[in-house]
């Protein structure tokens, strides 16, 4: 009787590096690189999916529509699990979510590698998404408790160029998986790595969580700003807003469907007018909500501190702007006549800028620049960047024509997001920056999401060289709106 709960005891009882790990002067360093494999690994699976679209439209015999859920589904369960998986780490321990998050996210990428159907290819991801929230929801909270205070920024900048490997490595590694095996390598690539984050997990990060610690070692957080009308949290209320969970969902998710529809997939016509307006519904009752539950997942007390809405804003058009020419350049490389192994190379031209510049491009800049300038510059040369891309001519030579302007718009990039991220969590009090990381992941997946689905939306309505062009051009409109949009603020 008793057996099934002392294994799920066992299962959740975070256990103690080995002491001769612990005792090490390094050993903080060792769960540094043990969080930076997952970061690594999310960034992989978000870059690498953008170049198996030809390939898994080819082996399933469907339309581009359908085959771009493979990347949505993962999205957009990632947006909805950030909030509640932080929320369950508090309970049970970050370090024991984390390492599920490595079990689960590698057993289902070995089952996406052997899907019999889109469908199962679909259910895989989404099963996937679920271990990348318990990774992602837990990385910066176990960089940040793992090191000495005077360690903690060169251990996030460390962190950052794990992100910016991955996200570089991804398209390359996805090409040449293609084209020399088989679509389904790029999901068997990650069961390796996660075993190796799992075994390195277990022995070289910390506990996390003592439950015979007593409730007195558990520190009451402050609470966070409320807007008026506003429940007041009991410190103690474990409740999680269940409502407002489901409403983010089921507004992104009608969004994207709707896209979806529009793009080509095989739902009735009215069913686009329909979903678009199951997405302002629900985006209507998500606000009312959220004003008035006590432990709201978006915090409007947040949202409305001065300068924390327009950097979230800016976050989500950087990774729109990162995203869309990920899925658009493939398609516009295919019609050029490229290959895939070749137009990969190309494509990983703007994520390898975007990580120079992320980890080491402020060594470019004057000293003196404060973030709000390295914000209106890196947006102005994304605009630039890709704004030179759609000007190019259609023949020619376009591997080598567009690898310069994908250069400067990922430098621009990686200039423009970690200097926001900077501005939005200077503009949150110190007390709420859990809540505030969670609400830059929240838009950084949004655009993520975005950046997916609209080149689909362009490439159906326009075909692929007139599309191009027009969603390169709007691009470049939407990096002038980040540069407008970015506004100094003051440390809370």
């Amino acid at each position: 009787m008793n057996a099934p709960s002392t294994l799920a005891t066992r299962l959740l009882t975070e256990r103690p590096r080995p002491r001769g790990i612990a005792s090490r002067r390094y050993a903080h360093w060792l769960a540094v690189g043990t969080v930076c494999l997952g970061a690594f690994l999310g960034q992989l699976t978000a870059s690498i999916t953008a170049l198996v679209y030809p390939a898994l439209q080819r082996h399933f015999g469907t339309g581009f529509a359908a085959v771009e859920w493979v990347a949505l589904a993962y999205l957009l369960v990632l947006v909805a699990l950030l909030a509640p998986v932080g929320r369950l780490s508090d309970l049970v321990g970050r370090k024991t979510v984390y390492l599920g998050g490595f079990a689960l996210f590698g057993l289902a990428s070995l089952g996406a590698g052997f899907a019999g159907n889109l469908g199962t290819l679909v259910a895989c991801r989404a099963v996937q998404a679920v271990g990348g929230a318990m990774m992602q929801a837990n990385s910066v909270a176990l960089v940040a408790r793992g090191v000495p205070e005077h360690a903690m920024r060169r251990a996030l900048g460390i962190q950052a160029a794990a992100q910016g490997l991955g996200l570089a490595l991804g398209p390359s590694l996805g090409g040449l998986l293609v084209e020399h095996a088989s679509w389904r390598w790029v999901f068997w690539i990650n069961v390796p790595v996660a075993l190796v984050g799992l075994l390195a997990g277990w022995f070289l990060l910390p506990r996390t969580h003592r439950p015979d610690a007593g409730p007195d070692a558990r520190p009451v957080p402050r609470p966070l700003p409320r807007p008026r009308g506003a429940a007041r949290p009991d410190p103690e209320d474990g409740r999680f807003d269940l409502a407002g969970l489901l409403l983010l969902a089921g507004s992104t998710t009608a969004l994207l469907l709707a896209l979806s529809t529009a793009s080509g997939l095989p739902l009735p016509g009215w069913a686009v007018a329909a979903l678009l307006l199951a997405s302002v519904l629900s985006g209507l009752g998500l606000v009312r909500q959220e004003r008035r539950a006590a432990r709201p997942i978006l915090a409007p007390g947040l949202v409305n501190t001065p300068g924390v809405r327009p950097g979230l804003a800016v976050s989500l058009i950087g990774y729109l702007l990162l995203f869309c020419p990920l899925v658009l350049g493939p398609v516009l490389f295919a019609e050029a006549g490229l290959s895939t192994g070749r137009a990969a190379l190309v494509i990983t031209v703007l994520p390898a800028a975007f990580a120079v510049a992320a980890t080491a491009g402020g060594v470019l800049l004057p000293r003196g620049w404060s973030d709000v300038a390295r914000c209106r510059f890196g947006a102005a040369l994304a605009g630039a960047g890709l704004l030179g891309w759609a000007l190019l001519p259609a023949a020619g030579a376009p591997a080598l024509a567009a690898a310069v302007p994908l250069l400067v718009a990922g430098f621009g990039l990686g200039l423009l997001l970690p200097a926001n991220n900077a501005l939005v969590m200077r503009a949150i009090p110190a007390e709420c920056s859990a809540v505030g990381g969670g609400m830059v992941n929240m838009a950084r997946s949004l655009g993520t999401a975005l950046g997916t689905a609209l080149p689909v939306l362009g490439v159906h309505l326009a075909g692929p060289v007139p599309a191009g062009r027009g969603v390169l051009l709007a691009l470049a409109a939407v990096a002038a709106l980040a540069v407008l949009l970015t506004r100094p603020v003051r440390r809370r």
